[in-house]
């Protein structure tokens, strides 16, 4: 199917699951894992308001840049590294047919 891609997802027990993924339902990445009840909360509901949903793109796909509200949200969270994402920020698009992102440890 054209509207489908494969995403890898590392847990944060460094389990790596491979999902599929529809391109043609304006999902993100953080709806995505919450469909295969990953650990990712989204308490926001994927306004970029919370860093429940951090994880970081391990694969070399290019993805746009950070919003400013996603940077702003970031600049509070916990483990920031240079390849942090908001997952509800990633649309899914037929371009990140082979994405890998690892979910960021939860802050305390």
């Amino acid at each position: 199917m054209d509207d489908m891609i494969k995403v890898f997802v590392i847990d944060r027990d460094e389990k790596r699951h491979a999902l599929d993924a529809p391109t043609d339902m304006n999902m993100n990445m953080m709806e995505l894992c919450k469909s295969y009840e990953l650990p990712v909360e989204g308490t926001c509901g994927g306004m970029a308001m919370c860093a429940s949903c951090h994880m970081y793109v391990q694969s070399s796909h290019d993805i746009f840049e950070r919003s400013e509200d996603e940077e702003d949200m970031l600049d509070e969270a916990f483990f920031v590294e240079d390849n942090s994402r908001l997952g509800c920020q990633i649309k899914l698009t037929s371009d990140l047919d082979g994405l890998e992102v690892k979910l960021a440890p939860v802050g305390e």
